[in-house]
Protein backbone atom coordinates (compact mmCIF):
# COMPACT_ATOMS: atom_id res chain seq x y z
CA UNK A 1 0.00 0.00 0.00
CA UNK A 2 1.39 3.42 -1.01
CA UNK A 3 0.96 6.69 0.89
CA UNK A 4 -2.09 7.79 -1.17
CA UNK A 5 -3.90 4.44 -0.67
CA UNK A 6 -3.19 4.57 3.03
CA UNK A 7 -4.82 7.97 3.54
CA UNK A 8 -7.73 7.08 1.25
CA UNK A 9 -8.41 3.99 3.42
CA UNK A 10 -8.13 6.03 6.59
CA UNK A 11 -10.69 8.53 5.25
CA UNK A 12 -13.12 5.75 4.35
CA UNK A 13 -12.66 4.22 7.78
CA UNK A 14 -13.39 7.56 9.44
CA UNK A 15 -16.54 8.05 7.40
CA UNK A 16 -17.71 4.62 8.50
CA UNK A 17 -17.14 5.49 12.15
CA UNK A 18 -18.99 8.77 11.75
CA UNK A 19 -22.04 6.82 10.68
CA UNK A 20 -22.18 4.97 13.98
CA UNK A 21 -25.10 6.28 16.04
CA UNK A 22 -23.13 6.23 19.31
CA UNK A 23 -20.11 8.16 18.02
CA UNK A 24 -21.45 11.54 19.14
CA UNK A 25 -22.17 10.12 22.59
CA UNK A 26 -18.68 8.63 22.78
CA UNK A 27 -17.04 11.90 21.77
CA UNK A 28 -19.09 13.81 24.33
CA UNK A 29 -18.12 11.38 27.08
CA UNK A 30 -14.43 11.53 26.14
CA UNK A 31 -14.53 15.33 26.05
CA UNK A 32 -16.23 15.58 29.47
CA UNK A 33 -13.92 13.83 31.94
CA UNK A 34 -15.72 15.16 35.01
CA UNK A 35 -19.17 13.89 34.13
CA UNK A 36 -20.77 11.82 36.87
CA UNK A 37 -24.29 11.30 38.22
CA UNK A 38 -25.69 14.26 40.12
CA UNK A 39 -27.38 12.46 42.97
CA UNK A 40 -29.04 13.59 46.15
CA UNK A 41 -29.89 11.46 49.16
CA UNK A 42 -33.63 11.48 49.77
CA UNK A 43 -34.05 8.95 52.58
CA UNK A 44 -32.33 6.47 54.88
CA UNK A 45 -34.12 3.47 56.41
CA UNK A 46 -33.23 0.47 58.54
CA UNK A 47 -34.19 -3.13 59.25
CA UNK A 48 -33.04 -5.38 62.08
CA UNK A 49 -32.19 -9.07 61.77
CA UNK A 50 -31.53 -11.56 64.54
CA UNK A 51 -28.90 -14.03 63.31
CA UNK A 52 -25.49 -14.07 65.02
CA UNK A 53 -26.91 -11.61 67.51
CA UNK A 54 -28.62 -8.43 66.39
CA UNK A 55 -27.61 -7.05 63.00
CA UNK A 56 -28.65 -3.70 61.55
CA UNK A 57 -29.29 -3.27 57.82
CA UNK A 58 -29.25 0.24 56.33
CA UNK A 59 -30.55 1.48 52.99
CA UNK A 60 -29.76 4.91 51.56
CA UNK A 61 -32.13 6.18 48.83
CA UNK A 62 -31.56 8.83 46.12
CA UNK A 63 -33.57 11.06 43.80
CA UNK A 64 -32.58 8.89 40.81
CA UNK A 65 -33.84 5.61 42.24
CA UNK A 66 -30.39 4.23 43.07
CA UNK A 67 -30.23 2.59 46.50
CA UNK A 68 -27.25 1.49 48.60
CA UNK A 69 -27.34 -1.27 51.21
CA UNK A 70 -25.05 -1.62 54.23
CA UNK A 71 -24.87 -3.71 57.39
CA UNK A 72 -23.66 -3.19 60.97
CA UNK A 73 -23.32 -5.63 63.85
CA UNK A 74 -22.71 -6.28 67.56
CA UNK A 75 -22.97 -2.78 69.05
CA UNK A 76 -26.22 -2.00 67.25
CA UNK A 77 -28.82 -2.03 70.01
CA UNK A 78 -30.46 1.34 69.45
CA UNK A 79 -28.74 1.61 66.08
CA UNK A 80 -31.95 2.30 64.16
CA UNK A 81 -32.57 5.42 66.27
CA UNK A 82 -28.98 6.55 65.74
CA UNK A 83 -29.26 6.16 61.95
CA UNK A 84 -32.47 8.18 62.08
CA UNK A 85 -30.56 10.90 63.94
CA UNK A 86 -28.06 11.05 61.06
CA UNK A 87 -30.83 12.07 58.62
CA UNK A 88 -30.14 15.80 58.80
CA UNK A 89 -26.55 15.20 57.71
CA UNK A 90 -27.61 12.81 54.94
CA UNK A 91 -30.75 14.19 53.26
CA UNK A 92 -29.80 16.39 50.30
CA UNK A 93 -26.13 15.35 50.34
CA UNK A 94 -24.25 13.93 47.36
CA UNK A 95 -23.82 10.23 48.31
CA UNK A 96 -20.64 9.91 46.24
CA UNK A 97 -18.77 12.05 48.77
CA UNK A 98 -18.54 9.07 51.10
CA UNK A 99 -15.61 10.11 53.29
CA UNK A 100 -16.92 13.67 53.66
CA UNK A 101 -20.32 12.42 54.84
CA UNK A 102 -18.67 9.97 57.22
CA UNK A 103 -16.41 12.61 58.75
CA UNK A 104 -19.23 15.11 59.03
CA UNK A 105 -21.46 12.69 60.96
CA UNK A 106 -18.56 11.49 63.09
CA UNK A 107 -17.50 14.97 64.15
CA UNK A 108 -21.09 16.03 64.77
CA UNK A 109 -21.21 13.24 67.35
CA UNK A 110 -18.04 14.17 69.23
CA UNK A 111 -20.10 14.67 72.43
CA UNK A 112 -22.43 11.75 71.68
CA UNK A 113 -19.97 8.85 71.81
CA UNK A 114 -18.60 9.05 68.27
CA UNK A 115 -15.27 7.61 69.40
CA UNK A 116 -16.61 4.05 69.29
CA UNK A 117 -19.42 1.72 70.32
CA UNK A 118 -22.98 2.08 69.09
CA UNK A 119 -22.42 5.41 67.36
CA UNK A 120 -19.58 4.17 65.15
CA UNK A 121 -21.30 0.83 64.53
CA UNK A 122 -24.44 2.57 63.23
CA UNK A 123 -22.32 4.94 61.16
CA UNK A 124 -20.48 1.92 59.71
CA UNK A 125 -23.76 0.58 58.31
CA UNK A 126 -24.45 3.94 56.65
CA UNK A 127 -20.93 4.18 55.24
CA UNK A 128 -21.10 0.72 53.67
CA UNK A 129 -24.48 1.59 52.11
CA UNK A 130 -22.91 4.74 50.61
CA UNK A 131 -20.12 2.71 48.99
CA UNK A 132 -22.65 0.27 47.55
CA UNK A 133 -24.63 3.22 46.19
CA UNK A 134 -21.52 4.90 44.74
CA UNK A 135 -20.50 1.73 42.93
CA UNK A 136 -23.97 1.31 41.44
CA UNK A 137 -24.09 4.95 40.35
CA UNK A 138 -20.68 4.77 38.67
CA UNK A 139 -21.10 1.25 37.28
CA UNK A 140 -18.09 -0.11 39.18
CA UNK A 141 -17.51 -2.74 41.88
CA UNK A 142 -16.56 -1.28 45.25
CA UNK A 143 -13.06 -2.79 45.18
CA UNK A 144 -12.34 -0.66 42.10
CA UNK A 145 -13.26 2.47 44.05
CA UNK A 146 -10.92 1.35 46.84
CA UNK A 147 -7.95 1.19 44.47
CA UNK A 148 -8.49 -2.06 42.59
CA UNK A 149 -8.07 -5.66 43.61
CA UNK A 150 -4.95 -7.61 44.51
CA UNK A 151 -6.75 -10.95 44.54
CA UNK A 152 -9.83 -12.42 42.89
CA UNK A 153 -10.86 -14.77 45.70
CA UNK A 154 -11.13 -14.23 49.45
CA UNK A 155 -10.16 -17.07 51.73
CA UNK A 156 -12.49 -17.77 54.67
CA UNK A 157 -12.11 -19.55 57.96
CA UNK A 158 -15.09 -21.27 59.52
CA UNK A 159 -15.80 -20.37 63.14
CA UNK A 160 -17.17 -23.54 64.73
CA UNK A 161 -17.70 -22.27 68.32
CA UNK A 162 -16.88 -24.77 71.11
CA UNK A 163 -15.70 -28.25 70.07
CA UNK A 164 -15.08 -31.18 72.47
CA UNK A 165 -13.97 -34.74 71.81
CA UNK A 166 -16.80 -36.10 73.98
CA UNK A 167 -19.49 -34.28 71.97
CA UNK A 168 -20.77 -36.35 69.02
CA UNK A 169 -22.41 -33.24 67.55
CA UNK A 170 -18.98 -31.61 67.36
CA UNK A 171 -17.64 -34.43 65.19
CA UNK A 172 -20.67 -34.19 62.91
CA UNK A 173 -20.21 -30.42 62.57
CA UNK A 174 -16.47 -30.67 61.90
CA UNK A 175 -17.09 -33.31 59.26
CA UNK A 176 -19.45 -30.83 57.57
CA UNK A 177 -16.73 -28.16 57.68
CA UNK A 178 -14.32 -30.57 56.02
CA UNK A 179 -16.85 -31.45 53.33
CA UNK A 180 -17.41 -27.75 52.58
CA UNK A 181 -13.74 -27.43 51.70
CA UNK A 182 -12.54 -24.88 54.27
CA UNK A 183 -8.77 -24.67 54.73
CA UNK A 184 -8.95 -22.79 58.05
CA UNK A 185 -11.14 -23.01 61.16
CA UNK A 186 -11.53 -21.36 64.53
CA UNK A 187 -12.65 -22.84 67.84
CA UNK A 188 -13.47 -21.27 71.21
CA UNK A 189 -11.74 -22.50 74.37
CA UNK A 190 -13.30 -20.09 76.88
CA UNK A 191 -16.41 -21.62 78.41
CA UNK A 192 -18.47 -19.94 81.12
CA UNK A 193 -20.08 -23.31 81.84
CA UNK A 194 -16.80 -25.15 82.39
CA UNK A 195 -17.22 -27.42 85.42
CA UNK A 196 -13.78 -26.43 86.63
CA UNK A 197 -15.07 -22.89 87.20
CA UNK A 198 -17.55 -24.06 89.84
CA UNK A 199 -15.35 -22.88 92.71
CA UNK A 200 -14.74 -19.44 91.17
CA UNK A 201 -16.74 -16.23 90.97
CA UNK A 202 -17.82 -14.88 87.59
CA UNK A 203 -15.33 -12.03 87.87
CA UNK A 204 -12.31 -14.29 88.41
CA UNK A 205 -10.24 -14.33 85.22
CA UNK A 206 -7.66 -16.86 86.42
CA UNK A 207 -7.96 -20.37 84.95
CA UNK A 208 -7.20 -23.37 87.12
CA UNK A 209 -4.83 -26.17 86.09
CA UNK A 210 -7.83 -28.32 85.21
CA UNK A 211 -9.36 -25.63 83.02
CA UNK A 212 -6.09 -25.06 81.17
CA UNK A 213 -5.79 -28.84 80.66
CA UNK A 214 -9.32 -28.87 79.21
CA UNK A 215 -8.40 -26.04 76.82
CA UNK A 216 -5.34 -27.93 75.63
CA UNK A 217 -7.41 -31.06 75.05
CA UNK A 218 -9.99 -29.09 73.03
CA UNK A 219 -7.29 -27.86 70.67
CA UNK A 220 -5.65 -31.29 70.55
CA UNK A 221 -9.01 -32.70 69.47
CA UNK A 222 -9.28 -30.16 66.65
CA UNK A 223 -5.77 -30.97 65.43
CA UNK A 224 -6.53 -34.71 65.50
CA UNK A 225 -9.73 -34.22 63.47
CA UNK A 226 -8.26 -31.92 60.84
CA UNK A 227 -4.63 -32.99 60.68
CA UNK A 228 -1.55 -30.81 60.22
CA UNK A 229 -2.66 -29.21 56.94
CA UNK A 230 -5.60 -27.26 58.42
CA UNK A 231 -4.96 -23.76 59.79
CA UNK A 232 -6.50 -23.53 63.26
CA UNK A 233 -7.24 -20.34 65.19
CA UNK A 234 -8.26 -20.35 68.85
CA UNK A 235 -10.42 -17.71 70.57
CA UNK A 236 -10.31 -16.83 74.29
CA UNK A 237 -12.77 -13.89 73.98
CA UNK A 238 -10.72 -11.58 76.24
CA UNK A 239 -11.84 -13.52 79.32
CA UNK A 240 -8.53 -14.11 81.14
CA UNK A 241 -5.75 -12.40 83.04
CA UNK A 242 -2.15 -12.08 81.88
CA UNK A 243 -0.91 -15.08 83.88
CA UNK A 244 -3.49 -17.41 82.38
CA UNK A 245 -2.99 -15.98 78.90
CA UNK A 246 0.76 -16.58 79.02
CA UNK A 247 0.29 -20.17 80.24
CA UNK A 248 -2.23 -20.98 77.54
CA UNK A 249 -0.19 -19.32 74.78
CA UNK A 250 2.84 -21.39 75.79
CA UNK A 251 0.80 -24.62 75.81
CA UNK A 252 -0.54 -23.80 72.35
CA UNK A 253 2.90 -23.60 70.75
CA UNK A 254 2.91 -27.34 70.06
CA UNK A 255 -0.19 -27.01 67.85
CA UNK A 256 1.29 -24.35 65.52
CA UNK A 257 -1.84 -22.23 65.55
CA UNK A 258 -2.74 -19.67 62.92
CA UNK A 259 -3.32 -17.43 65.96
CA UNK A 260 -4.49 -17.20 69.58
CA UNK A 261 -7.25 -14.59 69.73
CA UNK A 262 -7.70 -12.02 72.48
CA UNK A 263 -6.23 -13.94 75.43
CA UNK A 264 -6.65 -10.68 77.40
CA UNK A 265 -8.85 -7.63 76.67
CA UNK A 266 -7.43 -5.68 73.75
CA UNK A 267 -7.87 -2.27 75.37
CA UNK A 268 -4.89 -2.90 77.68
CA UNK A 269 -2.11 -2.63 75.13
CA UNK A 270 0.70 -3.31 77.62
CA UNK A 271 -0.94 -6.53 78.80
CA UNK A 272 -1.45 -7.78 75.24
CA UNK A 273 2.15 -6.92 74.39
CA UNK A 274 3.39 -8.87 77.41
CA UNK A 275 1.50 -11.95 76.29
CA UNK A 276 2.81 -11.64 72.75
CA UNK A 277 6.40 -11.32 73.91
CA UNK A 278 6.09 -14.43 76.05
CA UNK A 279 5.30 -16.88 73.24
CA UNK A 280 5.90 -17.93 69.65
CA UNK A 281 2.13 -18.43 69.21
CA UNK A 282 0.84 -15.57 67.00
CA UNK A 283 -1.48 -13.20 68.87
CA UNK A 284 -4.55 -11.70 67.18
CA UNK A 285 -6.88 -8.99 68.47
CA UNK A 286 -8.99 -5.97 67.56
CA UNK A 287 -12.60 -7.01 66.95
CA UNK A 288 -13.77 -4.56 69.62
CA UNK A 289 -11.59 -1.61 68.64
CA UNK A 290 -12.97 1.31 66.66
CA UNK A 291 -11.65 3.60 63.93
CA UNK A 292 -7.96 4.03 63.08
CA UNK A 293 -7.46 5.63 66.46
CA UNK A 294 -8.30 2.39 68.25
CA UNK A 295 -5.51 0.52 66.44
CA UNK A 296 -2.76 3.15 66.51
CA UNK A 297 -1.16 2.32 69.86
CA UNK A 298 -1.70 -1.42 69.40
CA UNK A 299 0.45 -1.26 66.27
CA UNK A 300 2.98 1.22 67.65
CA UNK A 301 3.61 -0.97 70.71
CA UNK A 302 3.91 -4.20 68.71
CA UNK A 303 1.20 -5.90 70.75
CA UNK A 304 -0.22 -8.15 68.02
CA UNK A 305 0.92 -10.27 65.09
CA UNK A 306 -2.49 -10.05 63.40
CA UNK A 307 -5.30 -7.49 63.69
CA UNK A 308 -8.96 -8.30 63.18
CA UNK A 309 -11.11 -5.18 62.91
CA UNK A 310 -14.81 -5.85 62.44
CA UNK A 311 -15.57 -3.89 59.27
CA UNK A 312 -19.28 -3.74 60.12
CA UNK A 313 -18.61 -1.78 63.30
CA UNK A 314 -15.09 -0.28 63.19
CA UNK A 315 -16.09 2.48 60.77
CA UNK A 316 -16.90 0.76 57.48
CA UNK A 317 -15.01 0.05 54.27
CA UNK A 318 -12.86 3.15 53.89
CA UNK A 319 -11.89 3.12 57.56
CA UNK A 320 -11.03 -0.59 57.39
CA UNK A 321 -8.85 0.10 54.35
CA UNK A 322 -7.02 2.79 56.33
CA UNK A 323 -6.58 0.45 59.32
CA UNK A 324 -5.17 -2.24 57.04
CA UNK A 325 -2.76 0.25 55.50
CA UNK A 326 -1.58 1.32 58.96
CA UNK A 327 -0.99 -2.33 59.87
CA UNK A 328 0.90 -2.90 56.62
CA UNK A 329 3.53 -0.34 57.65
CA UNK A 330 4.24 -2.57 60.68
CA UNK A 331 4.11 -5.79 58.62
CA UNK A 332 1.06 -6.94 60.58
CA UNK A 333 -1.51 -9.16 58.86
CA UNK A 334 -5.16 -8.15 58.38
CA UNK A 335 -7.80 -10.81 59.18
CA UNK A 336 -11.20 -9.12 59.72
CA UNK A 337 -13.72 -10.35 62.24
CA UNK A 338 -16.99 -11.06 60.38
CA UNK A 339 -20.23 -12.50 61.78
CA UNK A 340 -22.71 -10.84 59.42
CA UNK A 341 -24.97 -11.86 56.54
CA UNK A 342 -23.82 -12.27 52.92
CA UNK A 343 -24.41 -8.50 52.49
CA UNK A 344 -21.80 -7.47 55.06
CA UNK A 345 -19.55 -10.41 54.26
CA UNK A 346 -19.33 -9.47 50.59
CA UNK A 347 -18.75 -5.84 51.54
CA UNK A 348 -15.81 -7.00 53.67
CA UNK A 349 -14.50 -9.01 50.72
CA UNK A 350 -14.08 -5.84 48.67
CA UNK A 351 -11.72 -4.42 51.31
CA UNK A 352 -9.89 -7.74 51.63
CA UNK A 353 -9.39 -7.80 47.87
CA UNK A 354 -7.91 -4.29 47.84
CA UNK A 355 -5.25 -4.49 50.58
CA UNK A 356 -1.85 -6.23 50.38
CA UNK A 357 -1.71 -7.68 53.91
CA UNK A 358 -4.97 -9.65 53.91
CA UNK A 359 -4.72 -13.08 55.57
CA UNK A 360 -8.19 -14.62 55.97
CA UNK A 361 -11.82 -13.55 56.65
CA UNK A 362 -14.14 -15.00 59.29
CA UNK A 363 -17.37 -16.84 58.46
CA UNK A 364 -19.68 -17.65 61.38
CA UNK A 365 -22.90 -19.10 59.93
CA UNK A 366 -22.24 -22.85 60.04
CA UNK A 367 -25.19 -23.17 62.46
CA UNK A 368 -27.61 -21.25 60.21
CA UNK A 369 -26.87 -22.55 56.73
CA UNK A 370 -30.46 -22.34 55.35
CA UNK A 371 -30.65 -18.64 56.24
CA UNK A 372 -27.21 -18.01 54.74
CA UNK A 373 -28.06 -19.68 51.44
CA UNK A 374 -31.32 -17.78 50.95
CA UNK A 375 -30.43 -14.38 52.37
CA UNK A 376 -29.35 -12.84 49.04
CA UNK A 377 -30.71 -13.37 45.55
CA UNK A 378 -27.34 -14.75 44.42
CA UNK A 379 -27.68 -17.75 46.78
CA UNK A 380 -24.65 -19.24 48.53
CA UNK A 381 -21.67 -17.03 47.70
CA UNK A 382 -19.07 -19.43 49.18
CA UNK A 383 -17.32 -22.05 47.06
CA UNK A 384 -14.95 -24.50 48.78
CA UNK A 385 -14.01 -22.02 51.49
CA UNK A 386 -13.53 -19.02 49.19
CA UNK A 387 -15.64 -16.11 47.93
CA UNK A 388 -15.03 -14.76 44.45
CA UNK A 389 -15.28 -10.97 44.47
CA UNK A 390 -17.95 -10.00 41.90
CA UNK A 391 -17.43 -7.44 39.12
CA UNK A 392 -21.01 -6.20 39.37
CA UNK A 393 -21.49 -2.55 40.38
CA UNK A 394 -21.51 -1.82 44.10
CA UNK A 395 -21.12 -4.61 46.64
CA UNK A 396 -22.47 -7.10 44.11
CA UNK A 397 -25.19 -8.90 46.07
CA UNK A 398 -28.84 -8.02 46.74
CA UNK A 399 -30.93 -9.02 49.74
CA UNK A 400 -33.90 -11.29 49.12
CA UNK A 401 -36.26 -9.31 51.34
CA UNK A 402 -38.99 -11.91 51.50
CA UNK A 403 -36.55 -14.60 52.63
CA UNK A 404 -34.46 -12.40 54.94
CA UNK A 405 -37.57 -11.24 56.80
CA UNK A 406 -37.79 -14.70 58.30
CA UNK A 407 -35.04 -13.50 60.63
CA UNK A 408 -36.51 -10.06 61.32
CA UNK A 409 -35.92 -8.99 64.92
CA UNK A 410 -39.11 -9.03 66.97
CA UNK A 411 -40.77 -5.64 67.26
CA UNK A 412 -38.54 -3.98 64.67
CA UNK A 413 -39.49 -2.14 61.48
CA UNK A 414 -38.48 -3.27 57.99
CA UNK A 415 -37.09 -0.42 55.86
Amino acid sequence: MNRRDFFRGAALGASGLLSLPRLAEAVQTAASPYRRPKLKITDVRTAEVMAHGLQLHVRVYTDQGITGHGEATDAVAGGAALVASFRRALIGSDPLNVDAIFENIRTLGVFAGAQGGQYVAALSGVEIALWDLAGKALGLPVYQLLGGKMRDRIRLYCDTDIDRRDDPKAREKLAQVKALGFTAVKTDIDDAGDRWKAHQTKTNWTASNAEVARMVDDVSFMREVFGPEMDIAVDMHAQYDVGTAKRVAKEMERFKLMWLEEPVPAENIAAMREVRRSTSTPICCGENLYLRHGFRELLEQGAADIIMPDIQKCGGLSEARKIADMAHTYYVAFAPHCVVSPIGTMASCHVCAAVPNFLVLEWHWIHRMPLWKGFVKEGDIIDRGFITVPDRPGIGVEMDDEFARRAQAAGSSWF
